[in-house]
């Protein structure tokens, strides 16, 4: 693996773990308090960040980037 590839796939497994760890808590609070959305609407949001995250967990596990 060269180093440009290494480099992307640390950066896409941070990503992948802010999306899990944050996207059902500090941003549900953000959408919901700070733009001033419904809170069922910043729910969804949130739940929607979560699942991205998975999907790029699962896609990274299957190339075989985190071992």
């Amino acid at each position: 693996m060269t180093e440009e590839r290494s480099i992307v796939n640390t950066f896409m497994i941070i990503l992948a773990a802010l999306l899990i760890f944050v996207g059902p808590t500090y941003m549900v609070y953000a959408f919901s308090n700070m733009m001033n959305l419904n809170y069922f609407l910043a729910a969804a949001g949130g739940f929607t960040l979560f699942v991205v995250g998975l999907v790029l967990l699962l896609i990274l596990i299957r190339k075989k980037a985190i071992s």
